[in-house]
């Protein structure tokens, strides 16, 4: 199988969209072509300047969904969750069999895929994080009833130009969504308590900020470096008797394991609320 990926449609190329042709852009493999839609003029032109990328305003060219999807082996669905079924309708007669169909959308199952897009037409659902802005997105990648290994494989290598894949089945993708989808806000949450824990010893906020971003920053590249388990890691940082076994000893006594996972069940359960339109 070559590495080169056929020609793809993002159709809805915004934050996270656009992240993933960037991605796609920059990696050299996307040797059919990339063509990316949005609503505006204005957006479409920034995108236009990508190298190998056909940008489409929709506001210059209404059946601009349609055209994309004619012509792709593979359609990115990047619409706001809400507008998908709409879109599904509009691309459905157009989808040459056997075009591999993926989702963006939080929330929206492959049976409403399935149940627009008919037969023929294979479906995946992904879930990928912010940081695909810099290459290093976490994507959970779920295969509908259609999908074969093939078009897995090669919905993986897509992906796989923006950070790493993890395929799961479609129950389990809410569940990732608590994990590596809101992941980052909690890692920017202890990054802002830290900082601000800083300050509070006497450190200007420039002086806080350098020491407690970078100290993440370090710490998850020595953690990538090494290939080392985070529990060994931290062990070999705590000394017997020293000060971070201390301060180790204050978050496991709040409870920290206990607040992640209640943190994390309540995440899982909103997804399931919006799921069922709440």
């Amino acid at each position: 199988m070559s590495d080169s990926l056929p020609p793809v449609a993002i159709l809805g190329a915004g934050s996270m969209g656009g992240a993933i042709l960037h991605g796609l852009a920059g990696s050299g493999l996307a040797a059919g072509g990339i063509t990316a839609t949005n609503r505006t003029a204005a957006k479409a032109a920034e995108l236009a300047e990508i190298p190998g990328v056909t940008s489409v305003s929709l506001e210059q060219q209404p059946e601009g969904n349609g055209d994309a999807a004619a012509a792709a082996d593979i359609v990115l669905v990047g619409v706001k969750p809400a507008m998908v079924p709409d879109l599904l309708r509009e691309i459905a007669p157009r989808l040459r069999p056997g075009t591999i169909v993926v989702s963006l959308a939080a929330g929206v199952t492959i049976a409403t895929y399935e149940g627009i897009l008919g037969d023929g037409i294979p479906v995946l659902r992904s879930m990928p994080n912010t940081p695909a802005l810099v290459g290093r997105a976490v994507t959970g990648l779920a295969a509908g009833s259609a999908a074969t290994p093939d078009d897995v494989a090669v919905v993986r290598r897509l992906f796989e130009t923006v950070g790493t894949v993890v395929e799961v089945p479609e129950d389990r993708i809410d569940a990732l969504s608590t994990i590596s989808g809101s992941g980052p806000a909690y890692v920017y949450l202890l990054i802002e308590e830290l900082t601000e824990a800083a300050i509070g010893k006497g450190f200007s906020e420039e002086q806080a900020r350098l020491m407690t971003e970078q100290t993440f920053i370090g710490a998850a590249a020595l953690l990538e470096a090494s290939g080392e388990d985070p529990a060994e890691l931290r062990r070999r940082v705590t000394s017997p008797k020293g000060t971070t076994e201390r301060a180790i000893a204050v978050l496991k006594g709040g409870n920290l394991a206990g607040l992640f996972a209640e943190a994390t069940d309540a995440a899982l359960a909103r997804a399931r609320e919006l799921a069922a339109g709440a």
